[in-house]
């Protein structure tokens, strides 16, 4: 049986066999809106059961369409990740409204919301940053 190799980079765990000479390595908003949905987890546990499959299941259904939006994204042609990358940061502001509508209907409690909302606004700059880096190469110098 071979030997796995494990590094460890950015205080993570990574397991040498993930990352080929094909593979990119992922962009660093992937690892915050995985930081993020984590944080969500813990907060829809406390749901109440109608709020867990209602609004909590929207909440749940964005943060999974925005981490899978985000990794295709980073595998596309730069003309393909701009359109990509618009389609995120869409269904990002639909998760803001969301959270924000539960928090309203009391049910993250308002410290917790304000971390969620932090995290991300943080990952909205990001990708607003990288669609506009995007862009910017695309369009030349005047």
């Amino acid at each position: 049986m071979g030997q796995l190799n494990f590094h460890i980079r950015a205080g993570r765990v990574e397991d040498e066999h993930l990352h080929t000479s094909n593979t990119p390595p992922q962009p660093v908003v992937i690892s915050k809106e995985k930081e993020a949905y984590q944080y969500w987890q813990t907060l829809h546990q406390n749901f109440p059961k109608i709020a867990r499959f209602g609004i909590g299941q929207k909440i749940e259904q964005s943060f999974l369409s925005v981490l899978e939006l985000t990794f295709t994204a980073s595998y596309l042609p730069p003309e393909q990740k701009v359109i990509l990358l618009g389609k995120t940061i869409s269904r990002l502001d639909i998760l803001k409204f969301f959270t924000q509508l539960a928090w309203e209907d009391k049910l993250i409690p308002t410290a917790k919301y304000a971390e969620l909302s932090q995290k991300l606004e943080e990952i909205g700059r990001m990708l607003g940053g990288w669609r506009k880096g995007l862009l910017q190469k695309k369009t030349p110098p005047r």
